[in-house]
């Protein structure tokens, strides 16, 4: 690469930025995130600084530009941005996330980085860095693309970073047994393929490993409502009374199931929940008739503040009104849900208007809400990427997960499939069946080794029934979160600055020769 002309550089590396895309949902050749990492290390260790840096950030491009391109279609199709203008907001947003492949390159060119320990402890820092800068964007981070890889067995233990972090081990490593083949090092060859090997193998035996515990005898059926309600129409007043009477009809038509639960997608029903009180009280009755409960999506308005929350009708001990049990989101979208600088920024045009963007932020920590005697973990569609959010949300007593989202801002494009990964993600990080119910798809079930048992189709008006089996106890990530890898870090950053200086002080105390 190094004798290529500028421009055919940073081509190529955009290429390989381009194809670690499809490591991703819904392509899932997991395999070529170790591809693009190579080439994303062999970037960023070109002799010439300047190519380095350049081509780094040229990767990025490729990598967020295809990644995150879903985005044109909230911004054009709902935003009512000219097409022009959504592709350049992209591009912005792809390149303010492509600056940490550039940092990351930048910190390998600084400290001259040779060990492979390194690599993976410096791309830990960034990732974390991306998912909680201006209220984070975690977005493809690269344990993500792992979910239906033979390694994913890390996650139970070290969470979606710790397989992020093994990614790019095995890729530093990989790369390390290039450069010495090409210096012909054989024995420096062998130990980094030994050490490729055995680290490879530990991985995949992980599968083995089981840290919560099924309970047959709690399981519960639960039928999952997709209204299919066309976007521009959701947020329509003149449309808003059909979307009430659609959902209406799927809970008439679930009553028959003879469900335990019964769940709708976020907001549901396109209304504030004041104005839905004879609907809900209505249904309410319905599910104590029935022997079951209506688990739903709404917008409360309470002390002039919106929320997007999430409520459960039919428990007994917990009728509608004053004392009703309730989940209000905390992690709100950016622009989507509420506006940064919004005195500002909200004149300037329908691109920063978007339907109901001005919600109020949950608590961080909430109670899990109790259904049909079981408890539910609950995260509101955005918030189901912040893993640590869950689980610092979810304990030994969960039952299951259950996260309710609104995709038909994505259209018909990657983004709902990467959505539904990342939620695949938080099952096998938790050790918990996940329920996702979606307004247009893509609702499914989950099981707490991260695999979809069930799926709707998506732009359908449908339901979806299942059992689903509780599970009990705590995986080590979800006891522990990331300190584990935090300390591993340290611990493996200071034995490489010790072996350095201890390096070091040898050769400058080496004899000369004359």
């Amino acid at each position: 690469m190094n004798k290529l002309p500028l421009w055919a550089f940073l081509a190529l590396s955009v290429l390989f930025g381009t194809l670690g895309v499809f490591a991703f949902a819904p392509f899932y050749q997991w395999y070529l995130a170790y591809i693009a990492i190579f080439a994303l290390i062999t970037i960023a260790k070109n002799p010439q600084r300047r190519r380095a840096l350049w081509g780094s950030f040229a990767w990025g491009m490729g990598f967020f530009c295809f990644g995150v391109s879903w985005l044109n279609v909230s911004i054009h199709q709902f935003g009512g941005a000219p097409l022009w203008l959504s592709y350049a907001l992209v591009g912005v947003l792809s390149a303010y996330l492509s600056l940490y492949p550039l940092a990351f390159a930048w910190l390998v060119q600084r400290f001259r980085v040779q060990s492979p320990v390194i690599y993976p402890i410096i791309w830990f820092g960034l990732e974390m860095l991306r998912g909680w800068l201006f209220s984070g964007f975690p977005w493809l981070a690269l344990g993500y693309s792992q979910v239906p890889s033979p390694v994913s067995g890390i996650a139970p233990l070290f969470g979606i970073e710790g397989l992020s972090v093994f990614v790019v081990l095995i890729s530093a490593l990989a790369y390390n047994m290039y450069q010495f083949a090409r210096e012909k090092k054989w024995l420096l060859v062998a130990f980094q393929g030994l050490f490729l090997c055995t680290m490879a193998t530990l991985a995949v035996q992980s599968h083995k490993l089981h840290f919560t515990k099924e309970e047959p005898l709690g399981r519960v059926k639960i039928t999952l409502l997709q209204g299919n309600i066309p976007q521009k129409l959701k947020w329509d007043p003149a449309f808003a009374m059909q979307s009430v009477q659609t959902y209406k009809q799927l809970i008439e038509n679930a009553f028959a199931t003879r469900s335990d639960l019964i769940i709708l997608p976020e907001s549901a029903t396109p209304v504030e929940e004041h104005a839905l009180a004879p609907f809900l009280q209505e249904m309410q009755a319905k599910a104590l008739q029935e022997k079951t409960q209506i688990m739903l999506g709404t917008v409360w308005h309470k002390d002039h503040q919106f929320y997007n929350s999430i409520i459960n009708l039919g428990d007994p001990s917990h009728l509608y009104g004053e004392n009703t049990e309730r989940y209000n989101k905390h992690h709100l979208v950016p622009f989507g849900e509420y506006v940064p600088l919004e005195r500002w920024l909200r004149p300037l045009g329908s691109v920063f208007n978007l339907p109901m963007s001005a919600f109020k932020q949950g608590d961080y920590l909430q109670k899990n809400l109790w259904a049909a005697d079981r408890k539910f973990s609950p995260a509101i569609c955005y918030e189901i990427i912040f893993g640590e959010q869950l689980r610092r949300n979810t304990d030994a007593q969960t039952d299951y997960l259950l996260t309710i989202s609104n995709d038909a801002w994505f259209g018909h494009s990657i983004g709902p499939w990467q959505h539904l990964q990342m939620a695949q993600m938080r099952a096998l990080e938790l050790g918990k069946p996940l329920i996702r119910a979606t307004q247009n798809g893509i609702t499914a079930f989950v099981n707490a080794n991260g695999d979809v048992v069930e799926q709707a189709p998506q732009f359908v008006k449908t339901t979806l029934t299942a059992w689903v089996t509780p599970h009990k106890g705590n995986t080590p990530y979800g006891a522990f979160g990331y300190t584990p890898l935090y300390i591993l870090s340290v611990i493996l950053l200071f034995l490489h600055l010790t072996m350095a200086l201890l390096r070091n002080l040898l050769l400058r105390n080496l004899p000369r020769e004359n």
